[in-house]
């Protein structure tokens, strides 16, 4: 499903239970400088990254002080963030002139301890190649480093590098917990997910496709800056037109467990062969 660029208001644009993706949840807030912003979501374990601007972040009794801080954009610097454990209440506020703030989430019963992620802990991957035009940098703010501290959830942001290109190639899906029989090896675990997309300049657009069976036609959804898409179900690559960067901000929640187990499009599969680092890339998602 794609939604469109749209003015939420500082309110949820995938909240609690979605249609689509119940295992999500996603809100975008923008404020100016010396506002605040309080939630709690019950029954989901949430992540406060801001994609742009300075904030002071509070959760209990924990707290993060000068928080993010990147400039124009989100390739404007790195990520930070803050853990927020399940419907736990959180307030953060603005210090510079304006802060575009994303909060992610997913549905997780237990309540853990409250951290920060700085950025020189985040988990950093880069992989794809030129030639094969799927050269992109992962950077992982809710990872494999915080794997411990965290339920369901896994946040990330993804970058085409260069201009134009392929993501999520070879097509994967991940919409089934399955296994090798009874107490095998898992070979695909369900987890939902949640993009949102920005472009540099930002005028540039790209293209998400959503295949749902193997060598059958699926859907295409025309992305643009700001565009939010929920993959509920299928093969889910995606590409930014040539001569424009792309960047998602990502979100999974894992049904029974964090660890992303992807299973990749059989009519595709030998294209992971191609792709310089693409395990590399795999098994960061844990």
């Amino acid at each position: 499903m794609h939604i469109p660029p749209f003015d939420n208001e500082n309110k949820a644009i995938v909240d609690v239970n979605d249609a689509h993706v119940p295992l999500n949840y996603f809100n975008i807030v923008k404020l100016k400088k010396g506002e605040s912003f309080g939630f709690a979501v019950p029954g989901y374990e949430t992540c406060i990254v801001p994609a742009t601007g300075l904030i002071d972040v509070s959760v209990g009794g924990f707290e993060a002080k000068d928080l993010g801080g990147r400039g124009v954009d989100v390739w404007d610097g790195e990520p930070e963030g803050v853990y927020v454990p399940t419907g736990v209440e959180a307030r953060f506020t603005c210090l510079s002139d304006s802060a575009e703030i994303f909060i992610a989430g997913a549905r997780f019963d237990d309540v853990l301890e409250p951290f920060a992620v700085r950025a020189d802990a985040l988990d950093l991957v880069q992989y794809g190649s030129d030639d094969t035009k799927t050269h992109r940098k992962i950077k992982h703010i809710l990872g494999a480093n915080q794997h411990e501290r965290v339920g369901r959830l896994l946040v990330s942001e993804l970058f085409t590098v260069g201009a134009g290109g392929w993501s999520g190639f070879p097509s994967h899906k991940h919409d089934t917990d399955r296994r090798d029989g009874p107490g095998g090896e898992i070979r695909e675990s369900r987890h939902d997910e949640t993009y949102n997309f920005r472009f540099r300049p930002d005028y540039g657009s790209g293209l998400q496709m959503l295949q749902r069976v193997d060598n059958e036609p699926g859907d295409a959804y025309h992305i643009m800056n700001g565009s939010t898409i929920l993959i509920d179900k299928g093969y889910h690559p995606v590409c930014a037109l040539p001569g424009y960067e792309m960047y998602y901000f990502t979100i999974l929640g894992g049904l029974s467990q964090r660890s992303l187990k992807q299973f990749f499009q059989p009519t595709h599969a030998e294209q992971l062969h191609t792709i310089p680092g693409i395990m590399d890339m795999v098994a960061k998602f844990k």
